[in-house]
Protein backbone atom coordinates (compact mmCIF):
# COMPACT_ATOMS: atom_id res chain seq x y z
CA UNK A 1 0.00 0.00 0.00
CA UNK A 2 1.14 3.66 -0.69
CA UNK A 3 0.82 6.41 1.40
CA UNK A 4 2.03 10.00 2.36
CA UNK A 5 3.81 10.85 5.38
CA UNK A 6 4.41 14.82 5.73
CA UNK A 7 4.28 14.50 2.10
CA UNK A 8 6.66 11.75 1.38
CA UNK A 9 5.95 8.96 -0.14
CA UNK A 10 5.95 5.63 1.64
CA UNK A 11 5.10 1.84 0.69
CA UNK A 12 4.09 -0.65 3.64
CA UNK A 13 2.43 -3.41 4.48
CA UNK A 14 0.65 -2.44 7.68
CA UNK A 15 -3.28 -1.65 7.27
CA UNK A 16 -3.51 0.31 10.88
CA UNK A 17 -2.32 3.95 11.64
CA UNK A 18 -0.96 2.48 14.80
CA UNK A 19 1.03 0.00 12.78
CA UNK A 20 2.41 2.35 10.22
CA UNK A 21 3.82 4.37 12.73
CA UNK A 22 5.40 1.79 14.27
CA UNK A 23 7.02 0.91 10.79
CA UNK A 24 8.05 4.29 10.23
CA UNK A 25 10.07 4.36 13.01
CA UNK A 26 7.41 6.95 15.37
CA UNK A 27 6.44 4.15 17.76
CA UNK A 28 6.46 5.39 21.39
CA UNK A 29 7.12 9.02 20.73
CA UNK A 30 4.84 11.70 21.84
CA UNK A 31 3.04 12.91 18.13
CA UNK A 32 0.24 14.26 16.83
CA UNK A 33 -1.60 12.46 14.00
CA UNK A 34 -4.03 13.57 11.26
CA UNK A 35 -5.13 11.51 8.35
CA UNK A 36 -6.21 12.93 4.98
CA UNK A 37 -7.08 16.61 7.35
CA UNK A 38 -8.57 14.95 10.23
CA UNK A 39 -7.20 14.79 13.65
CA UNK A 40 -6.36 10.99 15.20
CA UNK A 41 -6.17 11.06 18.82
CA UNK A 42 -3.72 8.51 19.84
CA UNK A 43 -6.39 5.99 21.65
CA UNK A 44 -7.71 6.05 18.15
CA UNK A 45 -4.79 4.92 15.99
CA UNK A 46 -5.01 0.92 16.38
CA UNK A 47 -8.33 1.73 15.11
CA UNK A 48 -8.17 3.78 12.18
CA UNK A 49 -7.64 1.67 8.54
CA UNK A 50 -5.40 3.16 5.91
CA UNK A 51 -6.17 2.84 2.56
CA UNK A 52 -3.37 3.18 -0.38
CA UNK A 53 -3.25 6.77 -1.11
CA UNK A 54 -3.96 8.30 2.65
CA UNK A 55 -2.03 11.31 3.21
CA UNK A 56 -0.79 11.03 7.35
CA UNK A 57 0.55 14.07 9.08
CA UNK A 58 2.66 14.07 11.77
CA UNK A 59 3.96 16.66 13.98
CA UNK A 60 6.11 16.24 16.96
CA UNK A 61 5.98 18.82 20.18
CA UNK A 62 8.86 21.59 20.14
CA UNK A 63 10.49 22.87 23.04
CA UNK A 64 11.25 26.50 24.09
CA UNK A 65 10.09 29.64 23.52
Amino acid sequence: MQIFVNGDRHDIEPATLALALDALGYGGKKIATAVNGRFVAAPARPKVELSDGDKIEVVAPMQGG
